[in-house]
């Protein structure tokens, strides 16, 4: 039967052909990959050159038979190597545009800012630190100044001390330039001269008071008067180490507390020689530094004579009359001959003084000039006032007619000042 039957199994089949449908869509993606590969020899091929010379053999996976082709290689889509890199031509540059350009009448801006260097930063900052340094400086010599209070002190010298406002003025201009700062280089000596009953004596007490008051302390305040402390039996040499002794020990508690402290010396003229050295060796420079820091106060009738003849031949320039009220250029021309007179005073009385000693070449002198009448009678009003009378101008004026006076130039100055006040209103 097996002969007879005939087979059921199906005939060997031979090679296959694709459909229709498989065949239309290769034959796109061939024609897509030879496009691609003509586009792609045009484009490497050096100009002058072509398919016809024979120059660029087709690259791989370009050839025309590309139906028979493997197709699962990536070959449609290939990365230029570096020689075929090398081999192309270099494209072409985008041209620039121009230039803007604009009118010299405007304000050119740049577009990119030019960088500061840091060496114009760091002067910006040094310029910043001296100006705060500086700032900071000034602060403090306000604060310094304000400690002593020298407006309070001004007004009660102007309003207690008559007939002296050029010497009131000096001696506060003079402590404020040495109360501006703590620093010094060396100590302060002011010289009040003038004659008797000028009121020398009397600063010299509104100074201890105002400066007991501000520094709060009695111990940075020395007084020390010639006849008292120093009497003409006792050696010099005994009175010189007590003197010494006693400022030592009121600088160096001054500079334990950083403040200024105030010596006054009162009736200098009769100090001994020892003790104006012991002075004079105070003001030098290679003494201690707390020594440095100090106001000393010389009240001495020494040069009395020759401040007294000079207000006498110089009264109508020296103290201009106050009564006429003079305004404008004339009183100008009064105050700067009062001024001038005083500079020629102050000259004079140093060149007299110098001879005698020369710690008065240190010193800023100070004359005190001779009082009026007007400034008598004042002195008795606030004397009357102070002992609980009534201050009656026509009393006042009564008692200070009973005093002498040089008369010059229409002028009356008091020959003892007001030193006779206090000993005639205790007989009221």
């Amino acid at each position: 039967m097996d002969g007879d039957q005939p087979s059921l199994e199906p005939a060997a089949a031979g090679p296959s052909i694709p459909g229709p449908s498989v065949i239309a869509p290769l034959r796109a993606v061939v024609r897509l990959r030879r496009r691609v590969c003509l586009l792609r020899k045009r484009r490497l091929l050096p100009p002058g050159t072509g398919p016809a010379s024979g120059a660029g053999a087709p690259r791989p996976g370009c050839s025309s038979g590309a139906p028979h082709a493997d197709l699962d290689q990536p070959q449609f889509f290939t990365f230029d190597g570096p020689a075929e890199l090398q081999s192309r031509t270099p494209r072409k540059r985008r041209r620039r545009s121009r230039v803007v350009l604009y009118p010299e009448t405007s304000r050119k801006c740049r577009p990119h800012a030019e960088r500061r260097s840091r060496a114009q930063r760091c002067l910006l900052l040094l310029v910043a630190i001296v100006g705060f340094q500086v700032l900071n400086a000034i602060e403090n010599l306000d604060d310094n100044a304000q400690r002593y209070d020298l407006d309070g002190l001004e007004k009660a010298l102007q309003r207690a001390v008559f007939g002296q406002p050029g010497a009131v003025g000096r001696i506060v201009a003079l402590l404020r330039d040495y109360l501006a700062t703590h620093v010094h280089s060396r100590p302060l000596l002011l010289a009040l001269h003038g004659p008797s009953g000028v009121g020398k004596s009397h600063v010299g007490r509104l100074l201890a008071r105002h400066f007991r008051a501000v520094l709060e302390d009695g111990a940075l305040v020395l007084q020390y008067h010639a006849r008292h402390h120093c009497p003409e039996p006792r050696a010099a040499q005994d009175c010189r180490e007590e003197l010494a002794g006693l400022v030592n020990d009121v600088v160096a508690r001054a500079e334990v507390e950083e403040k200024t402290p105030l010596v006054v010396l009162d009736e200098a003229e009769l100090l001994p020689l020892a003790l104006l050295d012991e002075l004079h060796s105070f003001l030098q420079p290679q003494r201690a530094h707390h020594f440095r820091n100090a106001i000393y106060v010389l009240l001495s009738s020494a040069g009395g004579s020759e401040i007294t003849r000079f207000v006498l031949q110089n009264a109508s320039r020296v103290l201009p009359q106050r009564s006429n009220g003079a305004h404008g250029a004339h009183g100008d021309r009064d105050g700067a001959a009062a001024v001038q007179a005083e500079e020629e005073l102050r000259a004079g009385l140093r060149a007299l003084l110098v001879r005698e000693h020369p710690l008065w070449q240190a010193a800023a002198i100070v004359p005190f000039l001779l009082l009026d009448k007007r400034d008598v009678v004042n002195c008795f009003r606030d004397e009357m006032a102070g002992e609980g009378f009534f201050p009656e101008p026509a009393r006042a004026e009564l008692l200070a007619a009973q005093l002498s006076y040089y008369r010059v130039a229409g002028r009356e100055f008091a020959v003892t000042g007001c030193k006779q006040v206090v000993a005639r209103v205790n007989l009221l």
